[in-house]
């Protein structure tokens, strides 16, 4: 584990970004800090947490509260997602691809957080528009929020999952 992870009970925590935001005020500047936390079970459960504090161990207290109160759950099949999809927040899009065992995760350091903390194993990403970490780490989540397992799927157009199968 390296110095931005953490377990804390059932939950891996993860620091994507820490930000040191200056206020000028009548005296000189007044710092405070912003930080965007992953958590997630290693087992496909997964939320993001954003919070800000004037002190950098409140912010990242506050980023975990509220991140642990976010969690989603995640379809996952053979260590990776069981369908492309594009996740959308704003000017970010993040591709997300399954991959075969033994790819590994091939993504970028917001991309990342998010897929070890959920437990992928194996996946391709591409993140395409903006680079600010705070809208890709939602555009990821979206694509999340957005997967469907075959169950899902074949619930959907009323048939069992094995006439859908063969």
């Amino acid at each position: 584990m390296n110095s931005q992870e953490r377990m804390e009970g059932e939950f891996v925590e993860k620091l994507v970004r820490l930000n040191r935001v200056a206020k000028v005020v009548k005296g000189g500047r007044r710092f405070s800090f912003s930080a965007l936390v992953v958590v997630g079970d290693k087992n496909g459960r997964v939320g993001v947490g954003f919070g800000k504090a004037n002190d950098v161990a409140e912010a990242i207290r506050k980023g975990l509260e509220k991140a642990k109160k976010a969690v989603v759950k995640v379809p996952i099949k053979k260590n990776t997602i069981p369908h492309q999809i594009t996740g959308v927040y704003k000017g970010a899009k993040v591709l997300l691809k399954p991959a075969a065992p033994g790819t590994g995760i091939i993504a970028g350091g917001p991309v990342r957080a998010i897929m070890e903390a959920m437990g992928v194993t194996d996946i391709l990403s591409k993140s395409l528009g903006s680079g600010n970490s705070m809208n890709i780490v939602k555009a990821v989540m979206n694509g999340l929020e957005n997967l469907m397992d075959a169950a899902q799927i074949a619930a959907g157009r009323g048939k069992k999952l094995d006439e859908m199968w063969g």
